[in-house]
């Protein structure tokens, strides 16, 4: 079958995209430095991500399920259902083991006993980065704190260096804990850390978090640089706290707390 030379080219393009498109979906861990492939016009973008929780707005055990829900059901994190083999990418504790330094015994005890949603830090300064001797983990210009599983050795130098407890190891195979697994979403294997990524996925096809959207307005994400970004708003409308600040991770995490009212007016509670 004879075939012009812009035919050729024309069918040669759309199979070099596909290998392209081929080579993402089968590294899922290298997927995140090409995602231009797969960028929408609509993808977000900002200098430096951020995150504010607002735990006033955690009230009931559903409230966390749900956001935790909605970050493992989509990125295939497989629950083993046992603590030893736990895999995380968002869990909660309490005040004194997340804010460990910062806790009193004067506190109130609304506040001493109440879980925090927990994550990844996504910090400024990270000391998983550093540590890495493959450059599994690597640090995007926009802020997001990336692990790639196939460049992943299992030596879990990341795992000590994370001041935050933020990173998982797949001792076992992952793919049979996980229930109904998403597609969209490559599977890990056994022997590789894993975390929270901030959904940049998600963020390619202009989508927030999967866990933001789950939070009913408890969690917010934006483009920390940008002071008309909604994160911004927030941050200079309330007083917020980070997770061991003092280390110099920076992280781009922050925390609004649950405070009782009493504590507040310096009396009574009004409620």
């Amino acid at each position: 079958m004879s075939m012009d030379r812009r035919q050729f080219l024309k069918i040669a393009g759309l199979s070099t995209i596909g290998i392209g498109a081929g080579w993402i979906l089968s590294r899922p861990g290298e997927f995140l430095e090409a995602s231009q492939f797969l960028q929408t016009k609509e993808f977000l973008k900002a200098k430096q991500w951020a995150m504010v929780v607002d735990m006033r707005k955690f009230k009931t055990e559903e409230d966390y399920k749900k956001v935790i829900d909605a970050c493992h059901k989509i990125h295939n994190v497989p629950d083993f259902g046992n603590p030893k083999d736990e895999i995380k990418w968002i869990w909660s504790d309490t005040f004194e083991h997340a804010f460990p330094g910062q806790e009193s015994e004067f506190m109130p005890e609304q506040m001493k006993h109440k879980p925090f949603v927990l994550l990844c830090n996504h910090c400024e300064n990270p000391p998983c980065v550093r540590v890495c001797p493959t450059k599994a983990t690597f640090k995007r210009k926009d802020g997001i704190t990336m692990q790639d599983p196939h460049r992943c050795i299992g030596c879990r130098y990341c795992m000590a260096a994370c001041p935050f407890g933020a990173r998982s190891f797949n001792y076992r195979d992952p793919k049979p804990a996980i229930k109904e697994p998403n597609p969209e979403y490559p599977t890990r294997m056994i022997g590789v850390v894993e975390k929270c990524t901030f959904c940049e996925e998600r963020l390619a096809k202009g989508q927030m978090p999967a866990c933001v959207e789950a939070s009913n307005g408890a969690l917010a994400f934006g483009d920390i640089s940008d002071p008309n970004s909604e994160v911004r708003k927030i941050l200079n409308a309330n007083y917020t706290i980070r997770r061991k600040a003092e280390l110099g991770t920076r992280p781009s995490v922050y925390y609004i707390l649950d405070i009782p009212t009493s504590v507040v007016s310096g009396g009574e509670s009004n409620a």
